[in-house]
């Protein structure tokens, strides 16, 4: 299994935003700093990216696992421990 950089990861989780999230959001601008919140994800849109990330990564966890991540550099980590 080939492990991803952590740009990889941030550009993979940005398609996947990109396709969950209903907010009109320059997608080329987002970086890891950027925060989830800013991306317009609600509770229920959270979820839906949990299950996509699951898919995508093949990273099991729950939705609660996220409480503490805020930015798409945080939730790169969060995924590179998850499928490390």
């Amino acid at each position: 299994m080939t492990i991803m950089s952590n740009a990889q990861t941030v550009q993979r989780l940005r398609t996947l935003m990109e396709s969950s999230s209903e907010e009109d959001v320059d997608w080329d601008s987002v970086t890891g700093d950027t925060t989830i919140e800013s991306l317009g994800f609600d509770s229920l849109a959270i979820l839906d990216l949990v299950y996509d990330i699951q898919q995508e990564f093949g990273a099991e966890f729950d939705a609660e696992e996220l409480v503490t991540v805020s930015t798409v550099d945080e939730l790169a980590a969060f995924i590179a421990q998850k499928v490390g």
